[in-house]
């Protein structure tokens, strides 16, 4: 019995480390997916809680991964871990059977996982839990008191530093479709050897008092005017498809038009920035600062530059000589821009470098 509850603990605490710190990669990832359950669930006031609650919720997956493996406290780990276990088994057991998101995100961007495996996998990690919960006793600990609790004040103050670090650069891992070396072009087409939905209709009719559903390939024989329609066509899904771009709705367009430019800046046949902005200061004295206008000169002198950002608002009172502003959705630009404001060098539509406003005099070599 020992054995098994070191094999299990081991399998949980790695899997907990691993989660934690694939996550802790992106914060701002983990944070945008707990904002689509909160708009799904009506209460839009935590979103601003959102990012504060990724870096933690990252932190103590890490730490209780650790503290099962040492054997530090098992007792209180183990239900820490139990209640995690629940808590997410609900959210992937919603995902899967509610449909109102499409994935749980529980592995980041960087394991992309379907709504039924990542519940399949939560439901052995519940087990798992409640199994070393139960046997708690039978886990010594590994090190002295003393020396398992710095090795968890160490890693809390890693992750913390990891996230830290990531919000005011960029990710380490970038798992996104607009990551280095890819062209955008090519990432809003389906992938190789996709299919779409395949997608059965329905139509509902009465004849003679008879209620009759009737597949739209498979009309009977005998139909005639005494079918009368009633109700509007019915679509049920009998096999999802694998055809969705990985970029979809990127559409440049100039903030006085709703245009599709896109284009128009993909054919440029030298390179150019593009600095993605999601908000600009909201003191027009500070936006000197965050454009970083000595930088933005100098950059001007070797490439075109243009500025994309969902702040219409404050873009339309912002003139920058030679810098042409455009607007991009909100939510695609937050994908494409993890910092505020993030750096592309562009090469037509490939993306050839990729880096924060921190580093981004990194362009000027």
């Amino acid at each position: 019995m020992k054995i098994l509850v070191t094999v299990a603990r081991w399998l949980v605490g790695l899997l907990f480390i691993f989660s934690g710190l694939i996550k802790a990669n992106d914060p701002l990832g983990l944070s945008y997916k707990m904002q689509e359950f909160f708009e799904a669930w009506h209460i839009l006031w935590l979103n601003s809680f959102a990012l504060s609650s990724s870096i933690l919720m990252n932190i103590t997956e890490v730490v209780a991964g650790i503290a099962i493996i040492i054997g530090w406290k098992s007792k209180i780990f183990s239900r820490l871990l139990l209640l995690l276990i629940i808590f997410f088994t609900f959210l992937t057991s919603y995902v899967l059977f509610s449909g109102k998101i499409a994935a749980c995100g529980c592995f980041g961007d960087c394991v992309p996982l379907t709504p039924i495996q990542t519940f399949t996998k939560d439901i052995i990690l519940l087990l798992l839990i409640v199994f070393i919960a139960f046997h708690h006793q039978k886990i010594q600990p590994f090190f002295t008191e003393k020396f398992s609790r710095n090795i968890l004040i160490i890693s809390t103050l890693l992750v913390g530093f990891i996230q830290w670090y990531v919000l005011n650069n960029l990710p380490f891992l970038d798992c996104l479709p607009y990551k280095k070396g890819n062209n955008i072009i090519q990432q809003m087409q389906p992938p190789p050897n996709s299919y779409p939905d395949s997608v059965v209709i329905y139509y509902t009719y009465k004849r003679n008092g008879e209620t009759i559903k009737i597949d739209a390939s498979n009309f009977p024989d005998d139909f005639d005017s005494t079918y009368v329609q009633v109700g509007d066509e019915e679509k049920i899904v009998v096999r999802k498809g694998n055809n969705t771009p990985k970029i979809v709705d990127f559409t440049l367009s100039k903030l006085d038009s709703n245009k599709n430019i896109s284009h128009e800046i993909f054919k440029q046949t030298n390179p150019y920035i593009i600095i993605f902005v999601k908000k600009f200061p909201n003191q027009t004295t500070a936006i000197s600062d965050f454009i970083q206008l000595e930088l933005l000169q100098k950059l001007q002198n070797k490439y075109p530059v243009y500025i994309v950002t969902s702040d219409v608002s404050n873009a339309r009172n912002l003139f920058i000589k030679g810098v042409e502003i455009l607007k991009l959705d909100a939510t695609v630009l937050k994908t494409a821009a993890r910092v505020n404001p993030t750096y592309f060098l562009m090469h037509g539509a490939t993306i050839i470098n990729k880096v924060s406003a921190k580093n981004a005099a990194q362009l000027l070599k």
